[in-house]
């Protein structure tokens, strides 16, 4: 009886530790060059090489081919990474906008 107790008790922690296990993500840096003066074209879209993109079926090529923002939204939201963040920064007022997008997925 004492053994079956104690075999219950560690059945009971071990899915109590699942349960509480912290979701683990990928995340993904993309830079988009807008032209200046709100215009909002995109001039070009960057990606470095980075750990995340390891395995998935999404590409660099792929991503660099977009043509604007939006499609760059539905690219990644079709490969199931979820938007997270938009920063930008301007230099001078005729200077391109850079404009990073993070995205995540989950491992």
């Amino acid at each position: 009886m004492k053994s079956y107790t104690i075999t219950v008790f560690l059945l009971l922690i071990s899915f109590s530790i699942q349960s509480q296990e912290i979701p683990k993500y990928n995340y993904l840096e993309i830079i988009v060059v807008q032209k200046a003066n709100n215009s909002g074209r995109v001039k070009r879209i960057k990606v470095q090489e980075q750990k995340s993109l390891e395995g998935k079926r999404i590409t660099i090529k792929e991503i660099e081919d977009l043509e604007g923002t939006s499609d760059l939204l539905n690219y990644m939201n079709d490969a199931n990474w979820e938007f997270v963040d938009r920063q930008s920064v301007v230099s001078e007022e005729n200077d391109p906008v850079w404009m990073s997008y993070i995205f995540r997925k989950r491992k």
